[in-house]
């Protein structure tokens, strides 16, 4: 964890009654770089991403994102968050949805760029209900890239989506990475890692280990993802 570091979390745990959501998780996501996080459903990236907005209650540890505590006032204009769940409204237009949220979230912006940089200009007149699944992830995404946030949290951007736009949307994932967005992804498909930087893996509230695609492989001699991560959990140890 270093000055760099957009987002480092230390000994942070989580309580849902007995059960640890999360357990005493020590994790850091790079400035200006992809980070995946992955795991199997029920894991914990959810509750760890809710815990890195600073929405997540009963929380043990620290969290800081960009400098501050987690859930600052002054982050608000700074980090761009897309839940799994596609926030639109269906009765107003592409258009009306990104600038609807720029004035909520006080972030003026172009909204012709961010409708370019999801390749939704062609939509932009377009209903939201009128929109397939993969449209919609896509003015969602569009919604909180408006104001350019320093960090932008996905959690899991790409369920149910097809190969073919699975892959577009990686591509620009990455585009803007290179721009210099921050950027934390979170995936149950482990082949995902690959297009990621680094990687925080996780499995039942607990941290498997912080990564790359390849060191898994180099570290496990496997050359399938879900096999290096499966190996990597015998490693750890009984959770």
């Amino acid at each position: 964890m270093t000055t760099d570091d957009a987002v480092v979390c230390t000994s942070l745990t989580v309580r849902r009654g007995r059960q640890r959501a999360l357990d005493g998780i020590d994790a850091s996501v790079a400035r200006g770089a992809i980070t995946g996080m992955l795991g199997p459903s029920g894991s914990g990236k959810s509750t760890l991403i809710r815990a890195i907005v600073g929405t997540q209650a009963h929380v043990q540890g620290t969290v800081t994102v960009l400098g501050r505590p987690a859930g600052s006032r002054a982050l608000r204009a700074r980090v761009g968050y897309v839940t799994q769940a596609s926030a639109v409204y269906p009765d107003l237009t592409v258009r009306e949805n990104i600038a609807y949220f720029a004035r909520l979230q006080q972030r003026p912006g172009d909204i012709d760029d961010v409708l370019a940089t999801v390749d939704l200009t062609a939509l932009a007149r377009h209903r939201a209900r009128d929109l397939s699944g993969g449209q919609l992830r896509r003015v969602s995404i569009a919604s909180a890239l408006i104001g350019e946030p320093d960090l932008l949290i996905l959690d899991e951007p790409t369920v149910g989506l097809d190969p073919v736009l699975r892959a577009d949307l990686w591509h620009r994932f990455r585009r803007l990475a290179d721009s210099g967005t921050t950027m934390l992804v979170s995936s149950h498909v482990m082949d995902e890692a690959d297009h990621c930087d680094s990687l925080i893996l996780l499995r039942e509230g607990r941290l498997v280990a912080t990564t790359t695609a390849a060191a898994m492989r180099a570290g496990t001699g496997c050359s399938s993802l879900d096999a290096a991560f499966l190996a990597l959990l015998t490693e750890s140890g009984p959770t």
